[in-house]
């Protein structure tokens, strides 16, 4: 029996931000294994660099940014063709009503139908509560953007959610 290293700070950090982080893997991913392999990705490659962690800074920003580009970088490369797994029957929890069960699903439609770009932004203030900033650093980009991306998105999803259909408001100039 070998013993254990003892837990210290910074894998207690990286331990409390693991349920938001295979959340946000979840609706990035839209499927279990491939957000469970994301969120083992991110925490595989947080632990090589942790000494590149600023003490005292964010560390639930700076792994949603590692899992931001791992996310990015496993998009752009061409996938393994796999037969997906059928992992129903683990399922212990189930919704109250059909409603419920409905809406959830138009939700999780209208979310998957928005750009990866208002989609990741949309997720991060709305399901993980960061700030403006927050977002904005762990993306990469600036604020300004980023409440552009979050106001169109919240926009189209409404109106995906309200089956109104899409305007384009861009115009041509000539």
């Amino acid at each position: 029996m070998r013993a254990q290293a003892p837990i210290n700070d910074e894998s207690a950090q990286m331990v409390a931000c693991l349920p938001r982080l295979r959340r946000y893997a979840r609706a990035l991913v839209g499927e279990r294994s491939g957000a469970d392999d994301l969120v083992q990705d991110t925490c595989e490659r947080a632990w090589a660099r942790l000494h590149t962690w600023r003490q005292g800074s964010d560390m639930r920003a700076w792994l949603f940014g590692i899992m931001h580009n791992l996310h990015v970088d496993q998009r752009r490369k061409p996938g393994l063709a796999t037969t997906p797994i059928d992992d129903t029957g683990f399922e212990a929890s189930t919704r109250a009503t059909q409603a419920d069960a409905l809406e959830i699903r138009d939700l999780e439609t209208a979310l998957a139908q928005l750009p990866v770009e208002q989609r990741e932004v949309l997720l991060l203030i709305a399901l993980e509560d960061m700030s403006y900033e927050e977002v904005a650093r762990t993306l990469g980009i600036p604020s300004g953007t980023v409440m552009s991306r979050l106001s169109r998105g919240r926009e189209k999803l409404r109106a995906q959610m309200q089956g109104r259909p899409q305007v384009n408001s861009l115009k041509v100039v000539k």
